[in-house]
């Protein structure tokens, strides 16, 4: 019985996980066994990052709407809260949006709902 090489199909899958390392250093882009170990990891951490990116930019509005909560005198928690009790529909992304690009507009929507903070 003639014995088989593998062939194309061998290069075939070599290929496509060769083509996904592009950019990789060293032996992580041209030697197989490495390259598909580190794309296989960088899979994962492609995984584990798009979850963990929608929380770091939920910390980042936060931040920046505790900056311009801060500087309109009220904290951030209570303009939340005021917020909820007002039943504005805004969300934090779009709130720090406007905390940055307009801050007229959001000292405006501060004293909007200043009254419905909680007091001290």
């Amino acid at each position: 019985m003639p014995r088989a090489k593998r062939g194309f199909k061998r290069r075939r899958r070599h290929k496509k996980v060769l083509d996904r390392a592009e950019g990789f250093v060293l032996g992580r882009k041209n030697k197989f066994k490495r390259t598909a170990e580190a794309v296989d990891r960088a899979f994962m951490y492609a995984y584990r990052d798009r979850r963990a990116k929608k929380r770091d930019f939920r910390g980042l509005w936060i931040s920046r709407l505790s900056a311009a909560t801060s500087g309109n005198n009220i904290s951030y928690s209570r303009f939340i809260s005021a917020l909820k009790k007002a039943e504005v529909s805004l969300d934090r992304k779009v709130l720090s949006d406007i905390a940055i690009v307009d801050p007229r507009g959001f000292a405006a929507i501060v004293d909007q709902v200043r009254s419905l903070a909680p007091a001290v």
